[in-house]
């Protein structure tokens, strides 16, 4: 059973930084990606990270957030630089398996202006 367990949201002033974490249970995943999800609006890809550590991003976050991953930990990071409020969102982490597509709970990131 695949589990995903978010970490680190809460509420920041515009500018501020935050780092999210994703821990997963079970194997190595080969791809592990951060989506969010606005008050009103439908779920949207932020970035995803392969095993081997390459990288892509939403256009709207390049250049201010940072994906990353800990394999020996099972871990996936996003850090997030200069927010803005609208990056206010529940940020989900997720991944594909063979067995199907596995979702974490998620974590409220609050932006004030």
């Amino acid at each position: 059973q695949v589990q995903l367990v978010e970490s680190g949201g809460g509420w920041v002033q515009a500018g501020g930084s935050v780092r999210l974490s994703c821990a997963a249970s079970g194997s190595i995943f080969s791809i592990m990606a951060w989506y969010r999800q606005a008050p009103g609006k439908q779920r949207e890809f932020v970035a995803h990270i392969t095993r081997v550590g390459g990288t892509y991003y939403a256009d709207s976050v390049k250049g201010r957030f940072t994906i990353s991953r800990d394999n020996a930990k099972n871990t996936m990071y996003l850090q997030m630089n200069n927010l803005k409020p609208e990056d206010t969102a529940i940020y989900y982490c997720n991944t594909p398996t063979t067995t199907g597509i596995y979702w974490g709970q998620g974590t409220q990131v609050t932006v004030s202006s």
